[in-house]
């Protein structure tokens, strides 16, 4: 009966212990995954540090610093139903961006680099700074400040590595330094610009190459009031070669406008080797009588329009060298000095090849000669296709001239040879003289061919100084007269040549 009842009492037990886990089942609560009021043994084991539903095994390590990919994160605080987003990563500072190199078109004044601009302090090195960081950038500006003197001796502002396009913005003023110390044994050019392409000097500044220095003292010998005002460095003997003030050379794409250039030692401005050059808006001055002051030289060089410029100078205004051509000069006043001028060509018996030069619109002023084309004895090779057109003249001693025996010196040797001249038009050339109108001096075994006068109008103007002959000289000229001229020119050759000598493979171009 006992174990009856045991028996019985037993299977009752199962019984109910089947029922609970059948209505739980039936209520799903089985199947709530992190439920956080549950009282289960299996919640309760998996809750630990965290605070989370995590399971045991999600302390696994993967090696230091590393979870396993397929880890869940632990839940935020306060995480209501137990299910928080996983954290995002701390957020990283950003990497430190490169240095910003100079943007094209950055400006680089030279007091940024240190010079002074007080006249005084040798601003050399400043300036040759500005230009190597400029060098680097394209379409970059060198910035002269205005208001401000720079003394400067020699550079030279080089490619042919730079960058394109540079501008050198000149509103102050650059002076050249005085004193033989600073030139050494002599230099061809102060401030040169070599190899550029794209090079624009503009501005309203001024270079100022403090020739006096050169053109008073540059003899040992010479004397002056003035020397008292001069320290025993100034006195020093100058170098015979004169810098010419501004220079560029094998360069493309020049431009300048808008400064002035003043007294330099010679050359002002000069041009060599270079294509697609503008001048305009330029003013160019020293003294009458300073020696081999050459306003605008021009050498090799292509493709050149200067206009809009005045010069005034101790020698030519514009001088146009072998290697010249489809070179436009116009709206140009000259005066004083010594003309517009083609040459001198040939010399040291040379080959010369000039062609396609316009020169028109022009006022010339008290100057030698007005439009002139000079080749020295011996040389060869041709100018042609030459035209000066609308020029007026004003106290010009000879306006038109061909010198084909020109000769600086006091003698020079006869040759035979010499540079073919051939092609030349004069139109509307009007105003006073006061020595001779028309000089033609052409070589006996190259004379001078194909030239045409029209609307020539040039009457003489008696000065004291100068012994005034109204008659024109030719010497193996031939061309032809379109129009009447006043005074006749009546000693030019109709025609050509006689055998109209052709031209040898030495003096063709």
């Amino acid at each position: 009966m006992s174990k009856g009842l045991a028996v019985l009492l037993l299977v009752v037990s199962l019984a109910l212990s089947s029922g609970v886990g059948f209505c739980d089942a039936r209520s799903g609560k089985h199947w709530r995954q992190n439920r956080g009021p549950s009282t289960t043994m299996f919640t309760r084991k998996g809750k630990g540090k965290n605070g989370g539903g995590s399971p045991p095994h999600s302390h696994r390590q993967y090696g230091k610093g590393h979870q396993s990919p397929a880890m869940p994160a632990p839940p935020s605080p306060g995480g209501g139903n137990g299910h928080a987003s996983p954290s995002p990563p701390p957020p990283q500072a950003p990497p430190s961006p490169p240095p910003e190199a100079p943007s094209q078109g950055t400006v680089f004044s030279v007091v940024a680099f240190g010079a002074r601009g007080d006249g005084v302090t040798d601003d050399t090195q400043a300036f040759e700074a500005a230009w190597a960081a400029a060098c680097k950038v394209e379409a970059s500006t060198v910035l002269v400040p205005p208001e401000l003197e720079f003394l400067v001796g020699p550079i030279s502002f080089s490619g042919p590595n730079c960058k394109p396009n540079t501008i050198f913005q000149l509103d102050g003023t650059i002076s050249a330094k005085i004193g033989a110390r600073a030139w050494g044994s002599g230099l061809l050019q102060w401030l040169e610009f070599t190899k550029l392409n794209g090079i624009s000097i503009q501005g309203s500044g001024v270079i100022n190459g403090q020739g006096k220095e050169w053109w008073t003292y540059s003899d040992s010998d010479d004397d002056d009031d003035d020397m008292d005002s001069y320290t025993d460095q100034e006195l020093e003997k100058m170098p015979q070669i004169k810098p010419t003030a501004l220079r560029f050379y094998g360069s493309s794409n020049v431009r300048v406008t808008g400064i002035s250039i003043i007294n330099s030692p010679q050359c002002h401005l000069k041009f060599d080797s270079c294509q697609g050059v503008m001048v305009h808006n330029l003013t160019i001055s020293s003294p009458e009588n300073s020696p081999n002051t050459d306003g605008i030289h021009l050498q090799n060089s292509k493709d050149v329009n200067i206009h809009h410029t005045d010069l005034a100078c101790g020698d030519d205004c514009i001088s146009i060298q072998t290697g010249c051509s489809d070179v436009n000069i116009h709206n140009v006043n000259c005066g004083p000095g010594h003309g517009i001028s083609i040459g001198g060509l040939g010399r040291y018996n040379t080959k010369a090849c000039v062609s396609n030069i316009t020169v028109r619109d022009v006022n010339m002023f008290k100057t030698m000669t007005g439009v002139r084309i000079k080749t020295w004895q011996g040389g060869s090779g041709l100018v042609q296709g030459i035209r000066f057109s609308n020029i007026h003249m004003s106290e010009v001693q000879t306006p038109i001239m061909i010198d084909q025996f020109y000769c600086d010196k006091t003698s020079c040797t006869n040759q035979s040879s010499a540079v073919a001249v051939s092609g030349v038009q004069y139109e509307n050339i009007r105003g006073t003289f006061t020595i001779k109108p028309a000089h033609f001096a052409c070589s006996d075994s190259s004379p001078c061919s194909e030239i045409t006068l029209t609307g020539i109008q040039l009457r003489p103007l008696i000065v004291p100084q100068y012994h005034t002959c109204s008659s024109p000289f030719c010497w193996q000229a031939f061309g032809e007269l379109y129009t009447p001229t006043i005074p006749p020119i009546s000693c030019l050759q109709l025609g050509k040549p006689a055998g109209n000598r052709v031209l040898s493979d030495h003096d063709q171009c």
